[in-house]
């Protein structure tokens, strides 16, 4: 008779230590959980021998039939841990093909990066053509000849692992361009581990690109750690498959992990939250939950939402400085632990983030040691807790010290849960970990504080219990179908796809979706839909034979990829220099006090440092809108560091007859971070001067200020066929969605500014108007042929007199948004960001021109497509976003087009009404600027990247008088934005910005 398979096995392998369980699923709602062992361990040099101990100990101690284990799921650091620590002896070379046509080839692979890891695993890039559009159109089709070109450069270097990443590819079903230069490149190197982009993660060019480059250098230590891992399991005589935790909390195959090694690198703290939830059963079901896991130097804070899956971090995620996009837990950790030091400082008693770490039985005071610790003072205080001898710390601190341990370590604990809260209402918080003991049994803004019993295993129990999900991200068109329609459609392809990857059909749900209708391009939705399911055992046989070979066929062993050391890698004649310079954080390694730009005979030659400031302060200024400039700050900085230099000076420095010519980016901002920007900027400007009769322009000035087009300016202005300065303002002091929304047609001293006017898409379409009815109608005419140029264009405009500049211009932009940085990135710095928003203030003039609107978290967020442009409503909610108690509650709401329109108060009831906001509601509105500053490092946080739990700052700084007429406050006011029924009321007076150049001029 067949044995019944019933039994799940769970193995975390940590760093320290390797934690094993065995739990019957049918006996999950009995008292001891199914818990049938567990097992805590050193991990071991081998990790496969520290496995194969923790199950055998437990067979032993249960008396187990090997034949009645269904799974094995297994959660590792190893992989992530090669990565931080730049082991060249795990990490191999890559190369990287990008199919991009001419996009892109101003942010080489890796360009942010740190330099010894970069020159560590890039080997080789080529830039070919491809890449599709976001309807799905062809930038261009791939070459078979140019990618066989490429790959003889590659087999001349002995690289192994390619990248192949297209630009759209995570929405290519039908051209299949990654998946065809795939097999072109296997036919012509043969065996070797072929990466594509699509597979890592979704939209967001750089960000993929950079996770398939480390998912690739992982491979061939992958297969061989996790081939290791099934050794054990084999010897042992388990006949069931053997899966791997992901960053989600969900399970891969061996085999699918090692593909995809890079969706485990932050499956520890996920496995912990997920155990953490099963141990508390049908006592936390249905309701979101946060999880504690108190180890012996750090506490790891999550949010276990009520689908049973951690809260995701937002837009981005970073490892070991490479900034990413696939999904990762957003975990926040403090420095509180059972090994924590205790010190006293002053009049305070401190706890951590200095702690003795694994040396805890060795240092604490109850083992024998001399160092007072976290775990010492939580036995001195009494209790039921024994550990070591309490004999040697009764009555060794006095009493007011305990109750000083004690209220900090509440403090400190409330204070994070708070952080990571979504709403103001209490709810249950679970204590997991060797080091919850030092825990308080209740805390402020917890319904129940819970201990579980097992909670120092349950990681493992996390892995023993993972379920299956799988993601469909993807851009559809809405125009034939309603998004509605279009949703059922994507979640049924989730589930299908849950399916295949194991789950049973009547387990799966959807679990998250997200809709995000794209700014500038009509009926078209970017939908992120997850599903979930739990395993299908019955299928389990279907992955028990899914072994990993310890290598692919001719691969030398890992350690033999290398013949050099970290940092030291062989010469590559199109990979970045490295250069430890390169690796500054320039925004905050400067002394703030001694620092001086750079301003000779009245030109300013921007630094590195200038520019980090300057680009905190464009997307600032962006109000929400204008594209994040991360991309474009990219393209400055490798200007400046090829040798460029960028020139700046003051519009009153203008003589009446300059040329003051101006250009940027017109489209939407989803197209910029997967199209990234090639040469149809000065396309257009090329194109336009060779037409215009006045002569080319002898100086630039930024459209806007607000988002990535501030920093425009500095790129057309160093360009080599031009080499002029940029101006120091723009025509909008702030981010608009129009083009006419600018100061020169408020001022309308011509009946028409921005004609002539020509866009390039990059691509070898350009479009030239010499002339137009009005500046509403080049706004309109350039709308329309967006959508069918690829809905991201170049745009140059006609050159105005330098007089004209001085009279329209908003001035001193640049400058403050330098000061704006400033301020930033020293509060970053001092570890003052709790008081960042008063630091801008008083960086734009003091609290005359601005003021603190609101602090609080973002508790709603709602977004509807309408003539191109994105309309929507952020909620936000009072609340303590600093040590200190906040003076703001209730909610505000900030409705959006593109930017942001308004602050205004919500009274309770009325969050969705429309059309009955009061003037003496409204705390700020446009012309002014209101920004929305990210509380936990101060930038900004663009209307595209808001979302539930974000803790905010809410400033608003008041409007250059350039916007204050009534033909400005027509204009630019509530009028042009729907809101009619309110009145424009100044936030506060105007302070016009102080030009660095009149400040820091060396005469």
């Amino acid at each position: 008779m067949a044995v019944k398979k019933n039994l799940r096995i769970g193995v975390d392998v940590g760093g320290t230590n390797t934690d094993g369980v065995i739990i019957d699923p049918t006996r999950s709602s009995e008292a001891d959980r199914g818990i049938v062992a567990w097992h805590k361990a050193p991990t071991t040099k081998d990790p496969s021998n520290g496995i194969a101990d923790a199950i055998t100990t437990m067979f032993k101690s249960a008396s187990v039939d090997p034949a009645s284990i269904a799974s094995v799921t297994i959660g590792t650091t190893h992989f992530v841990n090669a990565v931080i620590t730049r082991d060249a002896t795990r990490l191999s070379r890559v190369a990287v093909i990008r199919l991009t046509g001419p996009f892109s080839k101003h942010a080489p692979p890796c360009v942010d990066w740190p330099s010894a890891l970069r020159n560590l695993i890039l080997g080789h890039f080529a830039l070919v053509k491809g890449g599709l559009e976001v309807d799905g159109d062809l930038i261009s089709d791939i070459e078979e000849n140019e990618i066989v070109e490429k790959c003889k450069k590659i087999k001349e270097k002995g690289i192994r692992s390619i990248v192949v990443n297209g630009i759209f590819s995570p929405i290519d079903t039908v051209k299949r361009q990654e998946e065809r230069a795939a097999e072109i490149i296997k036919r012509e190197l043969g065996n070797v581990d072929v990466v594509l982009s699509k597979t890592v993660a979704n939209l967001g060019f750089l960000e993929r690109e950079n996770a398939a480059i480390l998912n690739a250098s992982i491979l061939a230590f992958a297969r061989q750690t996790i081939s290791s891992f099934q050794t054990p399991i084999k010897k042992l005589g388990l006949t069931c498959p053997v899966f791997i935790t992901q960053n989600d909390g969900t399970i891969l195959s061996g085999e699918a992990a090692s593909r995809l090694p890079i969706r485990t690198f932050s499956s520890g703290p996920t496995n912990s939250m997920r155990g953490a939830a099963f141990l508390v059963g049908n006592e936390g079901k249905g309701e979101a939950m946060m999880v504690v896991d108190v180890g012996g130097t750090t506490s790891d804070v999550g949010l276990l939402l009520a689908t049973g899956f951690p809260r995701q971090q937002a837009a981005y995620s970073e490892l070991s400085g490479v900034r990413m996009n696939f999904s990762y837990p957003d975990v926040k950790s403090i420095g509180l632990g059972g090994g924590s030091l205790v010190t006293r400082v002053r009049d305070r008693l401190k706890v951590g983030p200095e702690s003795v770490g694994y040396k805890l039985p060795e240092k604490a005071l109850v083992f024998g040691g001399d160092t007072p610790t976290a775990t010492d003072y939580t036995v001195a205080s009494g209790g039921e807790l024994k550990i070591g001898d309490p004999g040697k710390v009764r009555n060794k601190f006095p009493p007011e010290d305990i109750d000083a341990f004690r209220a900090e370590t509440r403090r400190m604990l409330e204070q994070i849960i708070d952080t990571m809260k979504t709403s103001p209402e209490d709810l249950p918080v679970l204590l997991v970990g060797g080091g919850a003991v030092i825990a308080p049994d209740s805390l402020k803004g917890a319904s129940r504080v819970i201990k579980p019993k097992w909670s120092g295993v349950a990681n493992a129990i996390g892995a023993a219990m993972a379920r299956v999900s799988a993601v469909v991200d993807t851009v559809r068109s809405t125009e034939s179908k309603s998004e509605k329609e279009v949703l059922v459609e994507i979640e049924e392809e989730a589930r299908r796809r849950t399916i295949e990857a194991g789950a049973s059909a009547d387990s799966v749900s959807i679990v998250e979706v997200e809709t995000l209708p794209l700014p500038y391009i009509a009926d078209k939705v970017r939908f992120v839909v997850r599903a979930a399911g739990d395993f299908d055992y019955a299928r389990a046989g279907d992955f028990a034979q899914s072994d990993v070979p310890n290598a692919i066929q001719n691969e030398p062993e890992i350690e033999a990829s290398h013949q050099y050391k970290s940092g030291s890698a062989p010469s590559n004649e199109n990979a970045l220099p490295s250069n430890p310079e390169e690796d500054k954080d320039y925004a905050t390694a400067v002394d703030f006090n001694a620092y001086r730009p750079k301003v000779t005979n009245r030109e300013w030659i921007i630094s590195e440092t200038d520019l980090q400031w300057i680009t905190i302060g464009c997307y600032i200024l962006g109000t929400g809108g204008g594209g994040s400039p991360y991309s474009t700050m990219l393209r400055v900085r490798g200007i400046l560091r090829s040798g460029g230099t960028i020139r700046v000076v003051s519009p009153d420095d203008l003589k009446d007859d300059d040329r003051v010519g101006c250009g940027g980016g017109a489209g939407s901002p989803t197209v910029g971070i997967e199209k990234l920007a090639g040469d149809e900027m000065m396309h257009a400007q090329d194109h336009l001067y060779s037409l215009y009769p006045g002569g080319r322009p002898t100086h630039f000035i930024p459209i806007e200020i607000g988002g990535s087009n501030g920093l425009q300016g500095l790129v057309l202005g160093a360009s080599p066929n031009l080499n002029i300065p940029c101006v120091d303002g723009d025509w909008m002091g702030r981010a608009y969605p129009t083009k006419w929304q600018t100061t020169p047609v408020v001022f309308g001293e011509r009946a028409i500014v921005f004609a002539p006017v020509c866009i390039a898409d990059g691509n070898g379409n350009i479009m030239y108007m010499p002339t137009a009815t009005s500046d509403l109608k080049v706004e309109q005419i350039i709308r329309a042929a967006l959508s069918q140029m690829g809905s991201s264009v170049g745009a140059a405009d006609g050159p105005v007199s330098g007089a004209e500049t001085r009279r329209w211009a908003v001035e001193h932009t640049l400058s403050l948004s330098w000061r704006i940085g400033r301020e930033v990135a020293r509060a970053r710095k001092d570890n003052r960001i709790d008081s960042v928003a008063e630091a801008i203030i008083d960086a734009v003039g003091g609290k005359e021109t601005g003021r603190v609107l609101f602090k609080g978290k973002i508790v709603g967020v709602e977004r509807k497509l309408w003539m191109g442009h994105v309309y929507g409503e952020v909620i936000i909610e009072g609340s303590d976003v600093d040590d200190c108690s906040s003076p703001f509650s209730g909610k505000i709401k900030i409705p959006f087009k593109n930017e942001n329109i308004a602050a205004i108060r919500v009274h309770e009831g009325e969050e969705n009404r429309t059309g009955e906001e009061k003037n003496e509601d409204v705390l700020a509105i446009v012309p002014d600027l209101v920004s929305v500053i990210d509380a936990q490092n101060g930038e900004a946080i663009g209307t595209p990247e808001y979302r539930y739990g974000l803790l905010v700052l809410v400033i608003g700084i008041t409007a250059s008088e350039r916007w204050t007429s009534p033909k400005g406050i027509e204009i630019g006011g509530p009028k042009a934005f729907g809101l009619g029924h309110l009145e424009y009321k100044p936030l506060g007076r105007f302070v016009k910005p102080v030009s660095v150049i009149d400040e820091y001029d060396e005469k």
